[in-house]
């Protein structure tokens, strides 16, 4: 299996449209060659990240069956064609998993290629947060999200939701898997983990680290190709 992360910045004028997103997307699914999952994903205000929804960002997360039916989909479906006239920014890329921990909606991403020794890397991490635990949750994970705008080695970081509050994600490029590293390891980042990790905030988790193919597009005003 491959994945491929989509994010829209709707325009002004297609709101309507990207709201129904979420209430019709799904339908928009069906029938895709090679599809084998998907996530419909709100954001927040600014980078994603705290509890102010995004009324224009959003993204679609997918798992296909081969490459070729991901960049297909990229290239020739119609609700990606859609998605590029409603926005207003457009970012896609294939991502290619070469370490995964964890599960979403009980789906394992398998391994489908090698570590890099060099390069960007991508990392998408998600969870389903307890109910009892999600006020501590958002007491310390904003600013841990927000040293990512700070952090050098960082190219994208949005974060990303499938249900408000509880089903929360973060997606990120970095220009390596050092980068990274140093982000996981240290201030704001750390601190959240450790306390995730004893407080028990989660009933599902996954943490995915990717090769990302032909990221193209636009986010935040950076052009990638």
């Amino acid at each position: 299996m491959v994945a491929v992360i989509v994010l829209v910045d709707i325009r002004p004028s297609s709101r309507l449209w990207g709201f129904l997103r979420f209430v019709l997307g799904r339908a928009a699914l069906r029938n895709i060659p090679g599809l084998q999952f998907a996530k419909i994903l709100g954001s927040g205000a600014g980078g994603g990240f705290g509890l102010k929804p995004s009324a224009t960002r959003q993204g679609l997360f997918c798992l296909f069956a081969n490459a070729p039916s991901a960049a297909a989909f990229i290239a020739d479906s119609k609700i990606i064609a859609a998605y590029r006239h409603h926005a207003e920014e457009f970012f896609s890329a294939i991502l290619s998993a070469y370490s995964c921990r964890g599960s979403w909606s009980g789906v394992s991403i398998p391994i489908d290629t090698d570590a890099p020794n060099t390069g960007p890397i991508a990392a998408l991490t998600r969870a389903s947060i307890r109910p009892s635990q999600v006020i501590s949750f958002w007491r310390k994970s904003p600013p841990a999200e927000a040293d990512l705008e700070r952090t050098s080695g960082c190219l994208l970081a949005v974060g990303l939701g499938e249900a408000p509050f509880f089903r929360q994600a973060t997606f990120t490029i970095w220009e390596s898997s050092q980068a990274m590293d140093h982000y996981a390891r240290s201030g704001a980042h750390l601190t959240a983990i450790k306390a995730a990790h004893q407080g028990q905030y989660f009933s599902e988790s996954m943490f995915v680290r990717f090769r990302p193919l032909n990221p193209q597009g636009v986010w935040k005003g950076r052009v990638f190709a």
